[in-house]
């Protein structure tokens, strides 16, 4: 979720991406493709376990560490967090690993409908247990963008959404004791834009967020293929680049007065901002936000539309309350903060394969 300030501009330097790019990275290319490919493909019938949890994975997440495991017996599925994929950072209580795993779960429960399973969802502690149960099989528009979603770091074409898909938007993160509010007058996003800016800068500023971030970041397809996660270059609209070049370059041209020229721009070409809030701030909730949040994400991409998430203004904790009393939160707590509009197509992230992430 905090995953969007990840563009550095090589060009800056007038430097040719092509030039810069190693003969690893060039062949890795074809691997790279493969991989998006073999974690995109079509939804089988079976195995079927195997194939909701692939499903799953393709599901919005914390830096794309994709901080779950899985665990499959009889008709039931249990999702619970793999805590070494932590981003202690960023998210010191969790609350973006448990909304990350909520994006899993709605996944799995729109997948498994598909093939004919209703699913039933519990959160048991810091597990959500799912159960599976037979039923007619029920396709829908949500659950064929799956494999399509992706969040695009990327400036959007600025222009307004029709009334009628706004509504759609709106309907689909729709949920119990979860709050969806839709921003789309340019005063209110200029207002949102302001926090996301000042939140940026504290984070830049902050070397445990920075070195964190940077951990995940993987600089070419060589990197990304080896790992199957993080933050690919090439999925953020930066050029693919040695890990040699790339690090060195990085502090030169990551900064704090480019990144919020970036945000600036980016929001000022959106559509819109949705910002997801739960009544509560436990693991349940969390985990309520992230089905709300992945349904939106999943809907925005059936009607042809892009997102990306600017979470700074829940990340910092300085931020958070101003933030939730601008948009008459109260006590509540603002979880998730997303920009969204019509925009290009940027490469797939990685998703590590059901092998690696099922436990018995």
């Amino acid at each position: 979720m905090a995953i969007d300030r990840r563009q550095f501009m090589t060009n800056t330097f007038g430097l040719s991406a092509a030039a810069l790019t190693a003969s690893p990275a060039q062949a890795s290319t074809g691997s790279y493709e493969d991989a998006v490919q073999a974690a995109r493909a079509p939804l089988r019938s079976t195995p079927r376990d195997r194939e909701l949890v692939r499903f799953a994975t393709l599901a919005a997440n914390s830096h794309n560490t994709q901080p779950w495991i899985f665990s499959a017996h009889d008709n039931a599925i249990v999702i619970r967090p793999d805590v070494a994929r932590r981003c202690p950072a960023v998210d010191p209580d969790d609350h973006h690993l448990f909304v990350s795993l909520g994006c899993a779960a709605e996944n799995l429960a729109l997948a498994a409908a598909t093939l004919g399973w209703r699913a039933s969802q519990t959160v048991d502690g810091d597990r959500i247990v799912i159960a599976l149960d037979q039923a007619p099989p029920a396709a829908s528009a949500l659950a064929a963008a799956i494999p399509v979603r992706q969040c695009t770091r990327a400036a959007f074409d600025g222009k307004p959404i029709a009334p009628e898909m706004l509504r759609q938007l709106e309907d689909a993160c729709r949920e119990p004791n979860v709050s969806a509010i839709l921003l789309t007058d340019r005063a209110a996003i200029a207002g949102v834009t302001d926090y996301v800016l000042e939140g940026n800068s504290a984070q830049m500023r902050d070397k445990a967020f920075m070195s964190e971030l940077v951990s995940w970041m993987r600089f070419n397809e060589a990197d990304a293929v080896a790992s199957m996660d993080g933050l690919f270059s090439r999925a953020s609209g930066s050029p693919s680049l040695p890990a040699w070049v790339a690090r060195p370059l990085l502090r030169l041209v990551f900064t704090e007065q480019g990144e919020n020229r970036k945000y600036r721009d980016e929001l000022d070409s959106s559509a819109g901002i949705l910002v997801l809030a739960a009544d509560r701030s436990d693991t349940s909730q969390w985990i309520a936000v992230g089905r709300a949040c992945q349904r939106f994400g999943l809907q925005a991409t059936a009607l042809g539309l892009k997102y990306s998430f600017v979470n700074q203004p829940v990340e910092v904790p300085t931020l958070r309350s101003q933030f939730a009393a601008s948009l008459g939160l109260g006590e509540r707590r603002p979880d998730i903060v997303i920009r969204f509009g019509a925009g290009p197509d940027l490469p797939k992230s990685l998703r590590r394969g059901p092998e690696l992430v099922m436990r018995g």
